[in-house]
């Protein structure tokens, strides 16, 4: 699941151009020291290193399998959310009616009632979204200087705005203060929707059995919500996470070291072969193939820098996927599904058009 178009090679080398730097200086002085230097005691042999390193790939794939599984949960759970809002919008068109009603109401008094229900589902929605937007101590995105550039210009909402500025038109001003002075304020608006449906269940406006199946949809949406706190105040284990990121940088620095001598000793036999050929007349191109195989071992550079952007770059994408409510490109777009959810049940009760909001637009091909 994705919540952005597909990351073109520029962006993913702009995203980790940072590290890209590193890993140059990290290749580079230990050839310098080798090469210019001649310090040719500085290597280490390969068979160590190419143990940590399929070790390392165990590792990563462990914890990137682990952070897809919460990040897809977290999707699962959203989703539960857009069919259990469905059919509550459903439940609050048909089940509220005047039929066994000791005082009958209005259409237009009926309409504000089942309008009231539906907008306050919007509002649990809202505070459910900035509960999970929240930032936690664990959460990196906010400090980290590749994801703050890359989501430099992006806008979140519930970043931009309060809590209590959203609420705003949902529920009544009674309402609103009730919910903001709870601390878990989701909660407080299934609590306001639960006393509402007894009330009317009181007025027979809504049948017994109806009822019913009513509470047991707010016991769905209880449930829902304790999943997605689940996710979102668990974290990924640190000791896992904190010992990949020193594994990938131990790696990264020792990986250099280790194939310095192969391509030295690769370079050599280049030469070797140049010098073979020197009898015969092949165009001067031996001369060109002995410099190539002098200077064969700065090939570490380049290669150690594709494999190091290789392993750091799978153990990035696990640590972006971890926390799937942060609010960064790959997230689940939890703004963007409740406002699709809000349209789609204020239409099912026969809202008016003008005063549904529109779907929240794309920035630089990112749903949030």
């Amino acid at each position: 699941m994705l919540t952005r178009r597909n990351f073109s090679v520029r962006e993913m080398l702009g995203w980790t151009r940072r590290y890209i730097l590193i890993f140059v200086i990290l290749s580079v002085i230990p050839v310098i020291l080798y090469s210019v230097f001649r310090w040719y005691w500085l290597h280490l042999p390969w068979l160590p290193i190419g143990l940590v390193g399929t070790a390392l790939a165990f590792i990563i794939s462990f914890k990137n399998n682990a952070s897809y599984g919460r990040l897809w949960e977290a999707r699962k759970i959203w989703g539960g959310i857009v069919n259990a809002s469905r059919s509550f919008a459903i439940m609050v068109n048909d089940f509220i009616t005047n039929e066994h009603a000791t005082k009958t109401y209005s259409d237009q008094e009926l309409f504000r009632i089942k309008k009231q229900l539906i907008m306050r589902h919007v509002a649990w929605m809202t505070s459910l979204r900035h509960a999970l937007r929240a930032p936690k101590t664990w959460e990196l995105s906010h400090v980290n200087k590749s994801d703050k550039e890359y989501m430099r210009n992006i806008k979140i909402n519930e970043r931009r705005y309060s809590l209590e500025e959203e609420l705003e038109g949902y529920v009544t001003e009674e309402d609103k203060q009730y919910i903001l002075s709870k601390t878990n304020k989701q909660t407080a608006c299934i609590n306001l929707q639960s006393k509402q449906l007894r009330d009317l269940k009181e007025s027979k406006h809504i049948w017994e059995f109806s009822f019913l199946e009513m509470e047991q949809m707010m016991v769905e949406l209880f449930t829902l919500q304790g999943q997605a706190e689940r996710i979102k105040n668990f974290p990924y284990p640190r000791q896992f996470a904190t010992l990949n990121r020193f594994f990938i940088w131990i790696f990264v620095a020792l990986l250099p070291f280790g194939m310095m001598h192969e391509f030295d000793k690769i370079g050599q036999e280049v030469v070797a072969l140049a010098q073979s050929w020197k009898p015969y007349p092949v165009g001067g191109y031996h001369h060109l193939i002995e410099l190539i195989g002098q200077n064969f071992v700065w090939f570490t550079v380049p290669f150690s820098i594709i494999i190091s952007w290789i392993f750091h770059t799978m153990e990035r994408i696990g640590e972006v996927s971890e926390n799937p409510f942060e609010g960064i490109a790959n997230d689940v777009p939890i703004t963007t599904m409740a406002r699709g959810i809000e349209i789609d049940i204020r239409q099912m009760i026969g809202d008016n058009d003008a005063e549904i909001p529109k779907p929240i637009a794309e920035q630089k091909g990112i749903q949030m």
